[in-house]
């Protein structure tokens, strides 16, 4: 009988060290957050519940190291710098900066997402409610990335939004939105590695330009500019 009641409290002792979930609710002038989650199955914020930032200025790191680990996050306020860096295969991320509410106009945006694995889901969404002024947005697979999925949406009136992935069979969709003029749109797409499947609608007034590099073979790559 003791045998089998070890048995069963190393199993939860067990089940319990692969994960823990982290739920933000911030208000305030002023945030700088770091957050780092080593193994399995961790989570900050989920599908159901996202953590959440609202004031003027938040600085966000978060390091997650293993696989399906969760990130959602909502920030609203006029000033977002953050760096996101994942290790790990199946990881899920859902980043929005200006979700709503009375500080949501997410202003200016620099946001940096590294990756290294495989079947990660990355989507970032930046001036939902209001173009952001200004947004400057890194995406990075390192070398190994395979079959990722990258859903970008960037409104902003000056959107520099880079991909770097280094990998086989990653899909690209890349939304770029709001008024351009005076050094307004950029995408600049660098891939290297076979099979991508990539749609880029860019649009606004003026100064659209979209500098696109890619290596590999069976590249699908649609590419959308409006005026």
């Amino acid at each position: 009988m003791y045998k089998l009641i070890s048995i069963v409290m190393l199993m939860l002792m067990t089940s319990l060290s692969y994960a823990n979930d982290i739920y933000v609710t911030q208000s305030g002038a002023t945030l700088d957050l770091d957050i780092t989650q080593d193994g399995e199955n961790n989570t900050v914020g989920n599908s159901t519940t996202a953590s959440a930032s609202t004031g003027a200025t938040t600085t966000l790191n978060i390091d997650q190291i293993g696989d399906s680990n969760v990130i959602t996050y909502q920030i609203n306020g006029a000033t977002y710098t953050g760096v996101i860096n994942l290790v790990g295969n199946s990881n899920n991320v859902d980043l929005n900066c200006d979700s709503g509410g009375s500080n949501s106009s997410c202003g200016s945006a620099n946001a940096v997402i590294n990756f290294t694995g495989n079947s990660n889901d990355i989507d970032l969404d930046i001036g939902q409610t209001s173009s952001a002024s200004s947004a400057d947005v890194d995406l990075v697979g390192q070398t190994g990335s395979d079959s990722n999925v990258i859903a970008a949406t960037v409104d902003g009136n000056s959107a520099i939004l880079t991909i770097t992935v280094n990998g086989d069979t990653n899909n690209y969709l890349i939304d770029i939105d709001g008024n351009g003029d005076a050094n307004g749109h950029t995408l600049i797409h660098s891939h290297t590695g076979g099979i991508a499947d990539v749609d880029i609608t860019q649009s606004g007034v003026n100064d659209n330009m979209i500098t696109l590099t890619t290596s590999g073979d069976n590249a699908d790559i649609d590419i959308s500019q409006t005026d």
